[in-house]
């Protein structure tokens, strides 16, 4: 079995649910406190044991390229002034991984962007995380996933169940036993991508983390290009569900969806709820602000 150590990042899409904000800033670089959002999910991924990652980008967003690049001018005028907490903090970033860059010339869905991937990856398994899903869990969902890969030796999607009224946002897994609870792997027998409520088979939905044999690349190959000329890995791994297998990881807690506006806004005072320098002081302003807003009984 080989070793689960490289992570692809789709990081190429316009993020139209943030303009104007996102005309020139590319949304994973927006703020939660005070880190973008795409370092959370590098930062989980090397948690759990990734050590190369390759982050699919657009011509627009440099500045992610920029970020996990090493800042020599800024590293200099740092150390020039003695601020050696602050140096060190940016020199982290870029050695976090191993850091690559491939740009998605043409948006033409998840699974094109995946695709993307191949040269890189080689014959090898390797995650998929998606920068909107935000995790904050200290890696045990993909470290669950990835244990779940070398025991099965097959690929593992991340499942949550939601609302029956929200299923038509998601793809939508149908398993061959039902979810035990939190951490539980079972065997997925068919996805359906966005299903009407009526017509989903469960309420466990696909989130943006994923680990993968190489096998997806063969499938992604001749996938046909579906709604709006787009490639979906949905139904790449429907393939892979009905032939070499696919189980899902189901997890409950720690998941933001940061291209989402009020769930972005919920990330970021949460976090900043539990950051050590500004969590007593940020919580002491939130009591008084309910207070005076009245949201308090």
């Amino acid at each position: 079995m080989v070793k689960v150590r490289k992570a692809v990042i789709p990081a190429a899409g316009l993020g139209t649910r943030f303009l104007p904000m996102t005309k020139v800033a590319p949304k994973e670089m927006l703020p939660v406190v005070d880190k973008p959002a795409i370092q959370y999910v590098v930062e989980e991924a090397v948690a759990a044991g990734i050590e190369d990652i390759l982050i699919i980008t657009s011509p627009h967003k440099k500045l992610v390229e920029d970020h996990f690049d090493r800042a020599f001018e800024l590293e200099h005028r740092l150390e020039a002034k003695g601020k050696t907490a602050a140096l060190e903090q940016v020199k982290a970033i870029g050695d976090l991984a191993r850091f690559h860059f491939i740009r998605q010339g043409e948006p033409l869905g998840l699974g094109h962007a995946i695709g993307m991937a191949a040269n890189h990856v080689g014959d090898e398994p390797f995650a998929v995380l998606l920068p909107d899903d935000l995790m904050v869990d200290d890696a045990k969902v993909l470290s669950g996933m990835i244990s779940a890969y070398e025991e099965n030796e097959a690929s593992v999607v991340a499942l949550r169940q939601v609302p029956m009224s929200e299923i038509s946002s998601y793809g939508c897994a149908s398993t061959e036993a039902e979810a035990s609870g939190d951490g539980s792997v079972v065997k997925i027998s068919h996805l359906v991508e966005k299903p009407a409520a009526e017509e989903a088979p469960s309420n466990l939905a696909v989130m943006g983390r994923y680990v993968f044999s190489p096998s997806l690349f063969r499938e992604l190959e001749g996938a046909t290009p579906g709604v709006g000329g787009e490639i979906q890995v949905t139904d790449a791994m429907a393939t892979l569900a009905t032939g070499e297998g696919l189980f899902g990881y189901v997890f409950t807690e720690g998941r933001y969806d940061t291209g989402m506006k009020q769930d972005y806004l919920r990330a970021v005072v949460e976090l900043a709820l539990v950051d050590p320098e500004l969590g007593s002081t940020f919580r002491a302003f939130l009591s008084d602000l309910a207070k005076r807003e009245g949201l308090t009984g």
